[in-house]
């Protein structure tokens, strides 16, 4: 055998090599020790004064007032829930905006942690929009909420200073948002976001002023 040469290593091992790479990359990048939500659900109404160990914060303007949640100005860096989220969950929350925009935003299936670093921002997660762009569309993205694979759904605008009461569903691979009886987008997704990386809640805003309230999440 020449002196330099080296046997390589059998396809499987590299395999097992690279795998364990990749998972050690992910797991780097995702909160670890988040408990999961379990049968019994999560719920917040806000009632206290701070926002305390549930809610994981990335530096957006997030505070408690009159027992809700007020959020203005966030750019896109969101508040994260410190609980892992079922498969197939229904997700309710009462919102309302107080800018003529609406711009009503909520992330499902994200990571945890991600924000925007800059102007730009690529969701890890399903995003839906009520009321985005001027207040002219509702749409469902699954990460990229400018991409051309997002869901646009029908006219239908946010009224300022009016409460709403949305419901997010998934089951199996379509995931669905309501605002009350009415359902805004519908998307079924042949590869969903799922497992960790994709296994958190947020609530997010670019500059409207929103308040939130009534959180209900519930396995499916």
């Amino acid at each position: 055998m020449p002196p330099n040469h080296v046997d390589a290593a059998p396809a499987s091992t590299l395999a097992r090599g690279l795998a364990l790479s990749l998972l050690t990359l992910l797991f780097a990048c995702t909160p670890q020790g988040d408990p999961a939500i379990g049968a019994g659900g999560f719920r917040d109404d806000f009632e206290r004064s701070q926002l305390g160990d549930a809610w994981r914060t990335t530096g957006g303007n997030y505070t408690i007032e009159k027992g809700q949640l007020r959020i203005k100005g966030a750019r896109n860096r969101p508040l994260w829930l410190r609980r892992t989220l079922p498969r197939d969950v229904r997700i309710e929350l009462d919102v309302r905006s107080e800018s003529p925009d609406g711009d009503i935003k909520v992330e499902v299936f994200g990571d945890g942690v991600s924000k925007a670093e800059k102007a730009s921002y690529t969701a890890t997660s399903y995003v839906v929009i009520f009321g985005g762009w001027g207040n002219s569309l509702n749409v469902l993205a699954r990460m990229d909420e400018h991409g051309d694979d997002r869901v646009v759904g029908p006219a239908y605008k946010v009224v300022q200073g009016r409460t709403y009461h949305m419901k997010i569903e998934r089951r199996g691979a379509t995931i669905v948002a309501w605002v009350g009886d009415h359902e805004l987008v519908r998307m079924v997704d042949s590869d969903p976001l799922e497992g960790p990386g994709h296994d958190h809640f947020a609530l997010n805003n670019w500059q409207s002023e929103l308040w939130f309230d009534n959180i209900s999440i519930q396995p499916l």
